[in-house]
């Protein structure tokens, strides 16, 4: 079983996104455990303060090094993690790859960021990978989170109801995934590709194959470079 810890100061913006769907049948299947964490819990005052000034000035307030580092360290106590992973707009950017790294992983801690960020300390301290979903900023680090869990969950070994699926998503062989087609045959005129029809299955393979590198140089030229 993959085991996933979350640190957060708003735990209640993680609670849908584990209670449904594949990441809610990977838990009960007994083949994803996620726990969420509020930092609050570790905050260094009766009133539940992780968070201050930041030094030399500036508009923002910036996570604490103590509650962090304390929660780290009740968690770090009682298991081992493979990675330590702040979620930031300046880390390495999320690809496929990526998460097929850390699907095979067994403990993973995450970290998400919120206001300014988390002190510098911790993250030369404590932290193994930082990953950003993406060049913007969002308000917080709960939804990469999210996202980094949900991506990495489809990939555990029985959480899709047909594995085969996941090795033909986008980004696996570094080509976006080709057209796809369901019933009726034809639709207000707009027929399905009769190479689909035709039940050979090398001649429809070499055709996804096209599809796919035809899509990809038209919409992701960058993909064929890497």
């Amino acid at each position: 079983m993959m085991h996933i810890d979350i640190i957060t100061v708003l735990p209640e913006l993680l609670e849908s996104p584990f209670q449904h769907s594949m990441m809610k049948r990977a838990q009960e299947k007994g083949l994803l455990s996620i726990e969420v964490h509020s930092l609050r819990q570790w905050a260094v005052n009766d009133y539940g303060q992780v968070d201050d000034y930041q030094y030399g000035g500036g508009a923002g307030m910036v996570m604490m090094c103590q509650p962090l580092a304390n929660a780290i360290d009740a968690l770090t106590a009682n298991r081992k993690y493979n990675e330590i992973i702040y979620l930031t707009p300046d880390g390495e950017r999320l690809t496929q790859p990526r998460v097929n790294q850390l699907s095979l992983q067994q403990n993973l801690l995450l970290i998400c960021g919120h206001y300014k960020g988390i002190d510098e300390r911790i993250r030369t301290q404590y932290v193994t990978r930082e990953i950003s979903i993406g060049d913007y900023v969002l308000s917080g680090g709960e939804l990469p989170a999210a996202i980094l869990v949900d991506a990495i969950g489809r990939l555990i070994p029985g959480v899709l109801n047909d594995e085969t699926s996941a090795l033909t998503d986008s980004f696996q062989d570094n080509l976006l995934s080709p057209p796809v087609y369901t019933r009726p045959e034809e639709f207000r005129g707009w027929r399905v590709p009769d190479i689909l029809l035709s039940g050979n299955h090398k001649n429809i393979e070499d055709w996804r194959y096209e599809q796919a590198l035809k899509r990809t140089k038209e919409r992701r030229p960058d993909l064929l470079n890497d």
